[in-house]
């Protein structure tokens, strides 16, 4: 009998049962998991508190709320059922929303702050109040409303309000401020109740960037906006709100700041001091937001793997992970520190210590006061464990340096690792190590920043949402987490800091202020991240509110045109190509105006297709024109007909490739061959920066070169994605040698550690090496369609996608090849078999769990006729590599590819000649007989 089960609903992109809803009308979602073959959904059935509406539909995503809207604080149970023709499955495990505060005029508190204390300086204040509840009479449920100018944690009773880090986290915040729900139900009591909230600077008052001025850019007063509300159980109910009648004092954190760290003090009764007054503080209240995503949150304890001297004597922690949080350290009796400093780094320097140069003026450095031996009246706090960490900053950082305690041991140290709370929902694994370490660091790379923003790095001065890094990674962050509220929360900041004439700023939040900020690539992530979201997601509605940002950031680079293409102004380009010297990342080889206008086409299209998704009919006309025009201009100012592209880069080809700017085939296929030219001449090292690097695997690929993709991914000299895990690495690097390979830190002064974007490729690796994509939004269709590769014996990619788990796998055993594949319900997929028979197809499943064996496909014979064959069998070149070396003919194997990417046509003997030059008759003949002999 066969058994099919619904899951409880979904709230908008909100897991479990979400708590301050900020809609009336949430949209529900639901998956199906069942082992009847021919079952798909004909209609489904919600019930809400016993109100039951059904709808003959085979949609499960996002479906309209068909309920009385809901009013604010008002909570509702829904449970869903489905059916397949007149089959129904159980009724679902009931799932509970409750709604926030939905318009400004809920709100009785108004932002209060200090007095005199907790100025720019002082001490972190602490505001506080008595709340005197009613006796007699139980608490039926209580919640308490909060948000802040700055960074708040409360606290009822002494005991921790919620699990959020650095709330109510960074937005755009003269638009938007995020306010936070939680339920503190069985934290309170009858009677006397204190209410006690600790703010810090956080992103509001803190450094941000290297602007002036470098602090405040939002205010300069810290500030708690907070409202509880009480229910009892008689049906009354009372409100106690932030006003004149709370008070202020100092806390124990003498400083904090998310770039320099923590200064806190520990010995008791040294800071607080006198009791503060208050002062409302006006601001609007019409923007306050509640989240989308999840917070920030304690994510993981990484334990200290090492503690050792260093050659100067300092204490050095190694954690074995470049993480983003804070060092929890525990000082145990008998101690007689009487202050502990903790600094933070990514790496250790060429001397063996602490790495700091790359954090610049970013101090990254938690201290703490501990007490002495006759603190507190005789009360020796030497004789207790004392647990040191702070929580009002973060750093980046693998390593960390403490001074002040002596005796340190390995258990006495942890790494606490923080980020957004984001689900994990993709997972990818293949027979090659150093490729697993790889994807593993761009996993850790997008926990530690993917920190209430997407961040360009978390450890030095900086730390901000540069548009271009989320626009390249966008799709390989959708596959690894569900990203789907958190970005779109990033994107509504987006629209509100985008300039009126359509210009995006260059980070988001804008903190960086500049006046006219049009940079191709970085400013097109307001047209490609929505268009990701609704692929990954199926959520027409983040195109719907995002559709005038989407065609302002388009209009504006299209007035900026002549003829058709972009030319001149400021482009960071091809930002951090590899040939480009330490202290010029703009030097790329790919000239900016050709990568400025392709993104222009790029862009036309994607907002063309929001308009034709939201039912813009007359926009979609006018951006498709808009696209075409574009492309023919490309064409006309930068493509031959034969496919070359001026400047003659590999990141040229791979865009033009990639976002199908190329009309004729002839075109397309030359471009191909001269970007496999160009990655032969290059060593298969990586020539390509920010703009280029997520696109060239997928053009090699799709112009028939996946060969020479793969040699390219695994490749292992510098540059190239595999040379940072020779080194160690645990996350993806900013540049591709951020550290040289003598262990030296790279000498430019913008050199992290921890950037993401370079680890785009991933989406490659679980779209071809694998063989998962989405082929329709939310994966409603899937293709499998994996590439094997010699060097490889087995590839997995699994990702949950909105209907359920989907996975592609493939293995190679002898001369078999076994393809395996998992759709979800409500999913179908198209499974391309390697070396499968073209005229008969690809296969077309429903859901379930597939298998196929088919032989492992033959490798095409190689004639070895011309230096470009030779390259082309991976052995053999390595081999004559070595031999050409030895006979003096090149320093390295980089040194005879590029020389000889002159020479691709000519025949293999004769390029110890054309090597050798004028100069080396005796040298060439000798390593031409020896290459016969090899060949």
């Amino acid at each position: 009998m066969a058994h099919t089960n619904v899951s409880p609903v979904r709230f908008e992109h909100r897991d479990s049962s979400p708590l301050g809803i900020g809609t009336a009308t949430p949209r529900l979602s639901w998956q199906v998991t069942t082992d009847d073959p021919d079952w798909h959904q004909t209609s489904y059935e919600l019930d809400c508190d016993g109100t039951v509406v059904r709808v003959d539909t085979a949609e499960q995503l996002l479906v309209p709320w068909p309920f009385t809207p809901l009013t604010s604080r008002a909570r509702a149970t829904v449970r869903v059922r489905v059916a397949s023709g007149e089959s129904w499955t159980h009724w679902s495990e009931p799932a509970t929303v409750e709604a926030g505060l939905l318009a400004p005029e809920e709100w009785d508190a108004r932002f209060i702050s200090p007095a005199i204390l907790g100025r720019i300086g002082d001490p972190a204040p602490i505001l506080s109040r008595t709340v005197t509840l009613r006796s007699g009479v139980g608490i039926a449920s209580a919640r308490l409303y909060a948000t802040a100018h700055g960074v708040y944690t409360a606290t009822l009773n002494g005991v921790r309000v919620g699990d959020e880090i650095l709330a109510p986290g960074w937005t755009s915040y003269g638009n938007r401020l995020r306010y936070a729900t939680h339920d503190v139900t069985e934290l309170l009591r009858a009677g006397h109740n204190e209410l006690s909230v600790l703010l810090g600077n956080g992103w509001y008052r803190g450094r941000l960037g290297w602007s002036e001025p470098p602090r405040a850019l939002y205010g300069d007063r810290l500030a708690l906006l907070a409202q509880l509300e009480v229910t009892y159980t008689d049906g009354s109910t009372q409100t106690v709100v932030t006003d004149e009648q709370w008070s202020a004092h100092n806390s124990s954190v003498l400083a904090d700041d998310i770039y320099d760290g923590q200064r806190t003090d520990l010995r008791p009764a040294t800071t607080a001091g006198a009791a503060d007054t208050v002062e409302v503080v006006e601001a609007d209240l019409g923007r306050l937001v509640a989240p989308e995503g999840p917070p920030v949150r304690a994510t993981e304890v990484v334990p200290a793997v090492k503690v050792w001297a260093s050659p100067s004597g300092r204490t050095l922690i190694d954690f074995g992970q470049n993480l983003v949080g804070w060092v929890r350290l525990t000082a145990r009796p008998p101690h007689d520190a009487t202050e502990v400093t903790i600094r933070h780094a990514e790496v250790l320097d060429e001397h063996g210590e602490l790495g700091v140069r790359p954090l610049r003026t970013a101090e990254a450095t938690d201290t703490y006061l501990l007490p002495t031996a006759d603190a507190a009246g005789g009360n020796n706090k030497q004789h207790e464990a004392l647990v040191l960490e702070p929580s009002l900053t973060f750093h980046g950082f693998r390593y960390a340096e403490v001074t002040g305690l002596n005796g340190l041991a390995p258990a006495d140290a942890e790494a606490v690792v923080i980020g957004t709370d984001l689900r994990r929902t993709g997972w990818f694994s293949c027979s090659d190590p150093d490729v697993n370490q790889f994807h593993q660091n761009v996993v850790w790379g997008m926990r530690g920043n993917f920190l209430d923003v997407p961040t360009d790095c978390p450890q030095r001065d900086e730390r901000l949402g540069w548009t271009g890094d989320i626009q390249v990674f966008s799709p390989t962050a959708a596959f690894l987490f569900d990203t789907a509220g958190f970005l779109s929360s990033w994107l509504a900041d987006l629209d509100a800091d985008q300039h009126p004439d359509g210009a995006v700023p260059f980070v988001i939040p804008d903190v960086l202020r500049e006046e006219h900020p049009t940079a191709a690539a970085w400013g097109d992530a307001a047209t490609v991240v929505p268009s990701v979201l609704h692929e990954r997601y199926a959520d027409p509605e983040v195109l719907r509110g995002q559709f005038d940002s989407m065609r302002a950031w388009t209009d504006v680079v299209a007035s900026r045109t002549t003829d058709g293409v972009v030319v001149g102004g400021f482009q960071f380009g091809d930002w951090l190509d590899p040939d480009a010297p330490p202290d010029n990342p703009f030097a790329a080889k790919a000239d900016p105006d050709v990568v400025a206008t392709a993104c222009l086409a790029r862009s036309a299209g994607l907002t063309a297709e929001a308009a034709r998704i939201t039912g813009r009919d007359g926009d979609a006309e006018r951006y498709a024109a808009l696209a075409d025009r574009t492309r023919d201009a490309f064409i006309r100012h930068y493509v031959t007909s034969a496919g070359r592209v001026l400047s003659d880069a590999p990141t040229v080809y791979a865009l033009a490739i990639a976002w199908d700017l190329l009309p004729t085939p002839a075109q397309r296929a030359g471009a191909g061959e001269r970007l496999a030219d160009l990655v032969r001449s290059s060593a298969f090292r990586i020539a390509t920066g920010f703009v280029g690097t997520p696109l060239i695997t997928d053009a090699l690929t799709t112009t028939g070169h996946p060969d020479l993709a793969y040699r390219l991914l695994l490749e292992r000299g510098c540059p190239s994605w595999l040379y940072p895990v020779t080194m160690g690495a645990t996350t993806v690097w900013e540049r591709w040698d951020s550290m040289l390979p003598d262990g030296t830190i790279n000498p430019g002064q913008m050199t992290s550690f921890n950037h993401y974007a370079l680890g785009a490729v991933a989406d490659w690796l679980h779209r071809t090496l694998a063989g998962l994509a989405p082929a329709a939004p939310g994966y409603r269709h899937i293709t499998i369609r994996p590439v094997p590769y010699p060097a490889f014996t087995h590839a997995e990619a699994r990702h949950v996608t909105p209907y359920g788990e989907a996975s592609a796998a493939w293995r190679r055993e002898g001369d078999q090849l076994t393809v395996e594949a998992v759709v979800p319900p409500g999913s179908t997929a198209t499974v391309h078999l390697p070396g499968a028979d073209p005229t008969k197809g690809p296969v077309e499943v429903r859901h379930g769990r597939h298998s196929w064996t088919v032989p492992v496909p033959a490798a095409p014979a190689a004639e070895l006729t011309t230096v470009r064959d030779l390259i082309d069998a991976p052995k053999l070149w390595k081999d004559a590599v070595n031999l050409l070396i030895d006979h003096g003919l090149g320093r390295d194997a980089s040194d005879i590819a590029r020389r000889a990417g002159r020479y691709l046509n000519v025949p293999p003997l004769d390029l110890p000649l054309h090597l050798a030059g004028k100069s080396g008759d005796s040298s060439a003949a000798a390593a031409r007989r020896a290459l016969a002999d090899l060949l």
